[in-house]
């Protein structure tokens, strides 16, 4: 195995490894050749490295060139799959970034505070706001925001880059989030998330602005999601998935220019709470989220019946149409039940203000 230091020789800056497959290694999987080569790394941090791109896989071809492979494509992309099976003489590559700190560091951000008190705190998140430190957003997140604003009082149980973290929202949905100032707030409001709301007061409502117009006016999709088989960063409706449900119903229909269903705005609640739900389910059911380029990129063609300042608003939104507008808890001491809303951000107005003048 050769190391080389890409911006030097000191650990808490980037390093480059290559490690060459033995005849030993022949069929094994990506990752736990990594974890015995690299143990001075953890194996949740070797396959994170994985999933987010950094290690890549040459193989000679049989013209003695380097080629590099994904599963059974040739072509200069990384390996996103840590059950990938190496053959002897590959080489794999591995970009390992700067060790994520130990403990994040406070930085003051302005946060939208909704509600707070001794044992929780709530906040309207905007977009662009990544919740917790991890690969490729180290710092500039919510977690370094709360940990300038609360201090001490944060929650620990999430762990030392996740404190006071009991639910997420991705980096560009905007809406209602709630963290933990104490371990026991932490632990109440944690089980009220994983019980969905079934037996306990807990809702999680979202709006969602989506292509087309359903048949009927509400419903639900009942569909198990799992990760992508192939793009190792996605979701997907899988069978023998974990079991996702998301209720809709119909607020608002637009009509194109030529007065034909073109969108429509949706509210959802979640009965679960998957990684990329509504963005997995609404694609799932042929209506993918309005600016969602993940899950709904053949859909962009739709901006084409838009109107002029529907298609504007559409081009500086920059992120998938999606807010959560309603939260609902049982406070983790009083046992009070308390609400919250959130009124659609201005990038989500506008966009509604344009569909609806359909001009």
């Amino acid at each position: 195995m050769q190391g080389s230091d890409l911006k030097g020789s000191s650990s808490d800056r980037a390093r480059r490894l290559e490690i060459v497959v033995t005849g030993n290694e022949n069929s094994a999987r990506l990752d736990r050749v990594l974890a015995t080569r690299c143990p001075e790394q953890s194996r949740s941090r070797l396959k994170s490295l994985i999933l987010a791109g950094q290690v890549l896989v040459g193989r000679k071809s049989s013209v003695g060139k380097r080629v590099f492979v994904a599963n059974d494509a040739i072509g200069p992309i990384p390996v996103r799959d840590p059950a990938y099976h190496v053959a002897p003489g590959d080489t794999i590559t591995i970009d390992i970034p700067p060790a994520i700190p130990a403990a994040p560091k406070a930085e003051a951000i302005a946060l939208d505070i909704m509600y707070e008190d001794d044992d929780l705190i709530v906040i309207n998140k905007p977009k662009g706001l990544v919740v917790h430190p991890g690969a490729g957003h180290q710092a500039g997140t919510l977690v370094n925001a709360l940990i300038a604003h609360c201090g001490e009082s944060l929650s620990g149980i999430g762990g030392v880059c996740r404190p006071g973290i009991v639910h997420r929202l991705d980096k560009d949905t905007t809406g209602l989030m709630v963290a933990a100032k104490n371990d026991a707030a932490h632990k109440s409001l944690s089980a009220q998330f994983a019980d969905h709301g079934r037996t306990g007061p807990l809702r999680r409502g979202y709006l969602a602005f989506a292509w087309g117009l359903p048949n009927r006016l509400h419903g639900t999709v009942d569909a198990p999601i799992d990760r992508h088989p192939y793009a190792r960063e996605k979701m997907a409706v899988r069978a023998g998935g974990r079991e996702a449900i998301t209720h809709w119903n119909v607020r608002e229909a637009y009509n194109d220019r030529d007065g034909k269903p073109v969108a429509v705005l949706l509210a959802c609640q979640l009965a679960t709470g998957r990684t990329h739900q509504i963005r997995v389910h609404l694609a799932y059911a042929g209506h993918p989220l309005i600016g969602d380029d993940v899950y709904g990129p053949h859909f962009k063609t739709k901006a084409s019946h838009l109107g002029s300042s529907a298609r504007a608003a559409l081009d500086a939104l920059g992120r998938q149409a999606l807010h959560a507008h309603l939260l609902v808890v049982e406070h983790p001491r009083t046992r009070e039940v308390l609400r919250w809303e959130a009124a659609l951000p201005e990038d989500l107005s506008r966009l509604q203000a344009a569909l609806t003048a359909a001009e």
